[in-house]
């Protein structure tokens, strides 16, 4: 016998094994001689009240055995001896087209500039302990690209991309936790990620797929308006039947190809900003409605936070982005003399901090300056904002940083507060390190985010800059059918560096469907 429940639930109910069986069995007035099978399908926490709630739910069997759930590994087909397509970059977006590939009966071929998982780590610790970045092995370069070591968080309202339940069926098959296919807003965790990645490779390579480590990809191969191939570092040319582009936001060296190449480049909207850190306890006690701490039951709590102001007539958005609970502040530049950071979460998000991206979003208006460098011109305001805060605060990793309240008041901090930014804290005025586009818009946001949520614009609250990776600010156009680029066949721009996706999840739809594409408009090559 199956029954289906939807629960709302107390959290010491709803988040405790044990207690939730009892209650089961309890409210289906069943015995636990029955030996039912209890399985949750979906679970959200509602703490919109006072009183924090859970909704669940859950599967029960009795008397019979349940329909297994997605987990065990995929079988891959063997594509050694097929046709082959180039992927450049191996991200999500990359790694999931890789796959798909795969399916469909074409051999992926991935070019990485960073590392393998596990190698990238000594480069990682390089930045945080040494202040040196590795161009081409970073926080953002390097197998699994910028979600492996900045948070893992899958989650997506781009629900008409793509399947997500299958993208996250497919981690499932690669170890990660079966809590991701129940959760409202999954999330694998940056020590785990890494796991997932290298199981990804294995099918990959396991399939006769090929995936190259330190190897950057110089030049694009285009023969009457075709793209055939592409040559890397080591001088090598590799052909194959289309050339998938996803190379991530922050592969600068690749816009400048391309528009050295006179390959169509477009300019498009972005933000950038700041980091805003919280002791986590600030934040639960405004989102849980609690006194003292959240208990032993509710997760480290999240915020999102979304408002409009006004600067030189022009209206603005300013939000909160890759909310981090219980997380990390860590160090994404891509170069020497830039400061980028960014946010991460273990998977038990159990770090003493908060924080988010708050971040402005840019308009045209803003780029007037910069119109001689063309699409370019959003790019080169990001380097300039990233090297500004380098120069401010010593020309190291350190990070420039200001205290919320003090921020809005417009003084300079005497102190900072504890972070969990590794290569530390300066001082500074951040009105010093911000175009006034972006500072004043943010001020005023802090203030009405301050009325929204009582205690979020507290003496606890800095800012740490600079936040000015949110997505790439240069798209590379694509039919809306095929996902080709318009002028150059067999070229297939994807992910967010090309402008089509927003996170992991996101990114690994936009590689299925371009690798789905790519499989329809080449199938005759295939025959």
């Amino acid at each position: 016998m199956q029954h289906t429940l939807q629960l709302t639930l107390a959290p010491e109910i709803a988040l405790d094994d044990d207690n939730f069986r009892r209650f089961v069995i309890q409210k289906l007035r069943l015995r636990e001689s029955d030996n039912p099978f209890i399985r949750k399908t979906r679970q959200s926490i509602d703490a919109r009240s006072r009183q924090v709630k859970i909704n669940v739910q859950a599967e029960v069997y009795v008397g019979e055995a349940p329909p297994a759930l997605a987990g065990t590994r995929i079988t891959y087909p063997d594509v050694s001896k097929r046709p082959q397509a180039l992927i450049v970059g191996c991200g999500p977006a990359g790694m999931f087209a890789a796959l798909r590939l795969i399916e469909l009966g074409i051999k992926p071929v991935l070019f990485e500039r960073g590392k393998d998982v596990r190698t990238r780590r000594r480069d990682l610790a390089a930045i945080n302990k040494d202040h040196h970045v590795n161009p081409e092995s970073n926080y953002c370069f390097g197998e699994g690209g910028a979600g492996t070591y900045s948070d893992g968080k899958l989650y997506t309202r781009s629900n008409k991309r793509g399947d997500i339940r299958r993208v996250l069926e497919i981690f499932v098959a690669h170890s990660a936790s079966e809590q991701i296919l129940i959760d409202t807003h999954p999330h694998i965790g940056t020590n785990k990620l890494p796991v997932v990645v290298a199981e990804m490779r294995e099918s990959i390579l396991k399939a006769g797929g090929e995936i190259h480590f330190d190897t950057k990809v110089t030049d694009l191969i285009v023969r009457d308006g075709r793209m055939t191939g592409v040559i890397t570092n080591d001088k090598d040319e590799h052909t194959g039947i289309g050339v998938i582009l996803a190379t991530g936001h922050s592969a600068r060296d690749i816009y400048e190809l391309l528009h050295a190449k006179n390959i169509l480049i477009e300019s498009k909207s972005f933000a950038m900003g700041v980091r805003i850190e919280h002791p986590q306890n600030t934040i639960d006690k405004i989102q849980y409605h609690c006194e003292v701490d959240r208990g032993p039951y509710l997760p480290a709590a999240s915020y999102s936070l979304v408002t409009q102001t006004r600067y030189k007539g022009i209206q603005r958005g300013v939000f909160s982005f890759c909310m981090c609970p219980g997380g990390f502040i860590v160090p994404a530049a891509t170069a020497a003399g830039e400061v980028v950071v960014n946010g991460m979460s273990p998977s038990r998000r159990d770090s003493p901090y908060a924080n988010s991206g708050m971040v402005v979003t840019i308009e045209d208006a803003d780029l007037a300056p910069y119109k001689d460098f063309g699409p370019m011109a959003g790019l080169q305001l990001q380097r300039e904002l990233e090297q500004a805060a380098c120069k401010l605060a010593g020309a190291t990793q350190t990070a420039p940083a200001q205290l919320a309240v003090d921020f809005v008041k417009g003084r300079t901090s005497g102190h900072l507060r504890d972070t969990s930014y590794q290569p530390g804290l300066q001082s500074v005025d951040l009105y010093d390190v911000l175009p006034g586009h972006i500072a004043f818009p943010l001020r005023d946001a802090l203030s009405d985010f301050g009325r929204k949520m009582r205690g979020y614009l507290s003496g606890d609250a800095q800012l740490i800059g600079v936040e000015s990776r949110t997505s790439s600010p240069i798209r590379i156009p694509r039919e809306r059918e095929t996902c080709e680029h318009p002028e150059i066949k067999g070229l297939f721009p994807c992910g967010e560096g090309a402008g089509y996706a927003g996170g992991i999840m996101s990114a690994a739809m936009d590689g299925e469907r371009c690798a789905e594409q790519l499989a329809k408009l080449y199938a005759a090559t295939l025959a």
